[in-house]
């Protein structure tokens, strides 16, 4: 997929000011300071396109892009920061279930797992989620640029032996460096042949 336009679109403060719309929606989510607003401006080759910020918890609102006139890329708050006021958790826990749980247009989501860890709980009782919900999804573990290939392997096959205590199978995944653009194409190519299949749908 060649990325020819990607706009800012609209931010959100809850489910139901979000665009109406009939086009694929595909939502990036993951742990606070993951490198999510870094993945989604290496995806759409725009460095400005989402804000970036060195603290955690930057994004707290629904903020979608239009990508090439055709489906939409969402940025939702992230999880799991707990220097956040506990009111403010709890709304951005509301904001992202009720987004999860209530957005039709919602195609597929990409949870972004930070490579240089080793399994984290609340990552996994995340992904049980929303599997649990029935809402597909794949994982990118981002930041593979930080540490070493060998390390970058090892942290995937550890992440994936906690899922299969619940999976059966894990789900697809994607190595991604925002710094080096290591996974834009793989990403960007997967999100392309789930729209043809749903064009080919409505045929």
């Amino acid at each position: 997929m060649i990325i020819r336009e990607a706009k800012f679109l609209v931010s959100s403060s809850n489910v139901n000011q979000c665009p109406d719309s009939d086009i694929p929606e595909y939502a990036f989510i993951g742990r606070s300071n993951v490198g999510k607003s870094s993945l989604i401006n290496m995806l759409t080759n725009n460095k400005k396109l989402a804000m970036t910020s060195s603290k955690p918890g930057k994004t707290r609102l629904i903020n979608h892009f239009h990508i090439n006139q055709e489906w939409h890329l969402v940025d939702l708050p992230g999880y799991g920061y707990t220097r956040t006021g506990k009111s403010s958790r709890e709304q951005f826990s509301k904001l992202i279930s009720d987004y999860v749980l209530k957005r039709l247009q919602l195609t597929s989501m990409f949870v972004l797992i930070d490579s240089r860890l080793t399994p984290q709980k609340i990552d996994i009782d995340f992904i049980n989620w929303i599997g649990e919900n029935g809402i597909p999804f794949s994982i990118v573990f981002t930041k593979a640029d930080k540490i070493s290939g060998s390390k970058v392997n090892t942290n995937i096959e550890a992440f994936n032996a906690e899922l299969l205590k619940s999976w059966e199978e894990t789900p697809p995944y994607f190595i991604s460096s925002s710094v080096e653009g290591t996974g834009r194409k793989e990403i960007l190519n997967y999100i392309d042949h789930i729209n043809s299949e749903l064009k080919k749908q409505t045929i």
